[in-house]
């Protein structure tokens, strides 16, 4: 036997995606949670191999006989693991100096032209070794795990030169080898203008087409490529130059957007054919519309919404519209320091309108789409691997997973069919 897991007595075993379009669920199809209640599940090594309803089992003890091991869940409910598509997980220490700042009201823009922000995560990440950065990224991935987190996108961007970024991507590439979940990379050179280009934006810009991105291709470290599209970041002009020549080597784009402010980015990104464009709080309707007509995901991020006090993407107009919607963390020192996604979804449902079991779809099945990871994660499905959550007891319904928004709700996180 292949190290056969049979997990048996399951309340509700949610996020069963049999008869589920193979896209994204859009619109009022992302309040759809298909489910079997009173349920088993079989894992066969890393894979979903069977489920159903116990009453369809047969003698118990005849079907222990196959398994080598048997778990009772006890009434507990299963979903499927959470995705974060979005996180800049590898970074050299926090920045709580700035939340002081920020306290005091003193805007990110203007923290960010004192040489804080991103700049100062680069400076720090030029002064740490590999070793150590993989040190502290792998602490953050074991904390993300146990809050529910399977699988995560991680981008770099606090490098900001040849050297830095492509030792924080080796870093990337290494947590990708060390441990069991899917990890993709994202080349984000530009992030930000580095101090000493700060009067040359082109000869920074030309240094990320001429020399970091045939390095980073030619070396293997990136699954797509990104840029901070926004007021006091990358233009539209020069996001699309860069996008174009991310494109000649086969790197996908999944941007970011209308965090600061509305400067067409979205559209861009769409152009593109981006595979998601990200953050959104300032999108408009003309926006949500030319999304509609394409199939660039939009991801959210409350928790920057949250951190910053600034607007929340309005994904209860985007949902209503007809749209699919991602959720994600953002996990980064400076503006979202916390890689916990039970408390994205709270803040969704709390503050972005959105209902719990849109939100659990925007964290797993949507999710998957914009990691390229959907005939792999996502949802409860034959085939699949066996990545999924076991809740705790106190979750009776969905309902109870927003609400309780300062409480760990995962009992035990299931990643290839290893149990944490």
């Amino acid at each position: 036997m292949n190290n056969k897991k049979l997990f048996v007595n399951i309340g509700s075993l949610m996020g069963i995606s049999e008869n589920y379009p193979n896209r994204p669920l859009k619109g009022a199809e992302m309040s759809r949670i298909d489910k079997i209640e009173n349920a088993y599940l079989s894992v066969e090594g890393d894979t979903i191999i069977d489920y159903g309803m116990m009453s369809e089992l047969g003698e118990l003890s005849a079907i222990y006989k196959n398994y080598d091991n048997i778990y009772d869940v006890n009434k507990r409910i299963i979903i499927p693991g959470f995705i974060d598509t979005h996180t800049h997980i590898v970074f050299a220490s926090w920045r709580e100096d700035e939340f002081i700042m920020k306290i005091q009201g003193i805007p990110y823009e203007e923290i960010a032209k004192k040489g804080g922000g991103i700049l100062n995560s680069a400076k720090k990440v030029q002064e740490k070794s590999e070793n150590e950065l993989f040190d502290l990224a792998l602490k953050r991935i074991n904390e993300v795990i146990s809050y529910g987190t399977v699988a995560l996108e991680i981008k770099s961007g606090y490098g900001l030169s040849l050297e830095s970024e492509l030792k924080m991507l080796k870093v990337i590439k290494k947590l990708k080898e060390y441990t069991n979940l899917p990890i993709k990379s994202t080349f984000l050179g530009a992030h930000a203008f580095p101090i000493e280009y700060k009067d040359d934006r082109e000869g920074y810009i030309d240094l990320l087409i001429s020399e970091m991105l045939p390095k980073v291709v030619d070396e293997g470290l990136a699954d797509y490529v990104d840029v901070f599209c926004d007021e006091g970041f990358f233009t539209i002009d020069e996001t699309d130059k860069i996008l174009n020549a991310a494109n000649k080597f086969g790197l996908k784009p999944k941007i970011h957007v209308s965090e600061m402010s509305n400067n067409g980015g979205v559209q861009l990104g769409i152009a593109h054919n981006a595979l998601s464009v990200d953050h959104l709080e300032r999108i408009t309707d003309e926006e949500i519309r030319a999304l509609l007509l394409s199939k660039t995901l939009p991801t959210v991020l409350p928790q920057v919404s949250f951190f910053l006090k600034i607007p929340y993407a309005p994904a209860r107009k985007m949902v209503d519209a007809g749209l699919p919607i991602v959720i994600a963390s953002d996990y980064n020192p400076g503006t979202s320091p916390s890689g916990n996604l039970q408390f994205a979804i709270s803040l969704a449902t709390i503050y972005q309108k959105l209902m719990p079991e849109e939100t659990i779809n925007a964290v797993t099945y949507n999710a998957a789409f914009a990691l390229e990871l959907e005939k792999q994660l996502g949802s409860i499905e034959k085939g699949k691997k066996a990545s999924f959550l076991i809740l705790n007891s106190d979750v009776t319904n969905l309902n109870f997973f927003p609400y309780h928004f300062a409480s760990n709700k995962v009992d035990k996180v299931i990643i290839n069919g290893e149990i944490g």
